[in-house]
């Protein structure tokens, strides 16, 4: 029987506890699946199919394996030398792996999951990769455990939609975000007349869809953060009534 989505959305500790469940389970896959469950159609939307071959032929298999999102926030972030990076949702490592190739030796690339599982694939992924500017946090991305205006610039992949309190998902990236600080993220974006039968389900919820912000939404709940200059632009369709998107905003205040 499909819960109600008054049900889902009115619990949080059992979506984040549903979602916690489906990706310690599929540890050798990050984001909204893993190999073993997404269809030959779906594997076109999501996972290492967004990255371009230079990107995947630099990392190991494993952390390829376990990019299962809806894009590549690290083509979009614009990095550069120095800077310092929180990748929220990091799953087995790639966009921190990524990240951390691109702001080079003087800079830092942290990694937050909740999982524990995740975490460790992720370390060995690192290990594998040589990756000395890196380090993986333990966490949720509404409580993100770094000091407020220490970070340059966030990315996330397909991660945003699965929290159950997205205005704290928000307030926690712009106070971790330096004044002027990015934040550059793929998610996916609803559309308005999403139907109640995909917003009541909680497989399609841990599946990247049901919790899906709509264009407006977004818009709305990252100005309201404290946010401005914000860029919203679909990709490519992932689901009947939702697209994979990019989204850009600043943190108010003079660049960092």
């Amino acid at each position: 029987m499909v819960e109600p989505v008054s049900n889902l959305t009115d619990n949080p500790d059992r979506i984040r506890e549903a979602v916690r469940e489906r990706y310690a389970a599929a540890a050798g896959g990050g984001g909204c699946g893993s190999p073993t469950i997404l269809s030959e159609n779906e594997q076109q939307v999501f996972g290492a199919s967004q990255y371009g071959d230079t990107d995947r032929g630099a990392l190991p298999e494993a952390a390829q394996l376990a990019s299962l999102g809806c894009g590549n926030p690290t083509a979009v972030a614009e990095l550069n030398e120095g800077e310092t990076v929180l990748d929220l949702g990091s799953g087995g490592g790639i966009d921190v792996l990524l990240s951390a190739r691109r702001v080079g030796p003087t800079g830092k690339a942290y990694g937050l999951d909740m999982t524990d599982e995740m975490l460790t694939l992720a370390r060995d992924n690192a290990s594998k990769a040589g990756a000395d500017n890196v380090e993986f946090l333990k966490g949720e991305i509404e409580n993100v455990p770094l000091p407020g205006a220490s970070v340059d610039v966030i990315i996330s992949n397909c991660v945003i939609n699965l929290s159950a309190d997205k205005h704290q998902v928000f307030r926690e990236a712009a106070r971790v975000l330096k004044p002027g600080g990015r934040f550059a993220v793929s998610d996916v974006v609803a559309d308005p007349d999403m139907d109640d039968a995909t917003r009541q389900d909680m497989q399609q919820f841990t599946g990247c869809i049901a919790g899906a912000l709509t264009v407006d939404e977004f818009r709305r709940d990252l100005a309201d953060a404290g946010f401005d200059q914000i860029e919203i632009e679909e990709t490519h369709r992932v689901h009947e009534h939702a697209g994979s998107a990019i989204v850009r905003a600043r943190r108010h205040g003079p660049e960092a």
